[in-house]
């Protein structure tokens, strides 16, 4: 393999992200995403909400340089990670929550009920 060649893996592996992995479920009035983030810290999470979909991205870095030729087995992602999730139901992302505990990173989204009828009392101006 040439030089041109190497740089052109290196530069690949150094833009590629790993996808993060998540549960994703519903109470009636919520719809929860929680994913396992070992080895991240809160301040290198970016969560990004809209009425109809979250994406989480992030940076785990390793402490410590392994050549590659010296790992026996390996397993965990290290680097850029990024999952984006379409939801079933449309949220309120106003007053949508995160918590990081343990490693373990919970979201909380408020369904919108368009479908709620409201009923609406008349003033009578005098």
């Amino acid at each position: 393999m040439n030089e041109e060649n190497n740089f052109d893996l290196a530069k690949i592996a150094e833009e590629s992200e790993g996808q993060l992995t998540i549960d994703v479920y519903q109470t009636p009035d919520e719809i929860f995403v929680e994913s396992t983030i070992a080895g991240v810290e809160p301040e290198d999470l970016d969560i990004d909400i809209t009425n109809e979909s979250v994406t989480i991205k992030g940076e785990r870095r390793k402490e410590e340089v392994i050549a590659d030729e010296d790992y026996l087995h390996q397993e965990c992602y290290w680097g850029r990670f990024s999952r984006s999730v379409i939801l079933p139901q449309e949220i309120d992302p106003d007053k949508a929550r995160a918590d990081f505990k343990n490693g373990i990173l919970k979201i909380r989204l408020p369904k919108l009920n368009r479908g709620r009828v409201k009923k609406l009392k008349i003033k009578q101006e005098e």
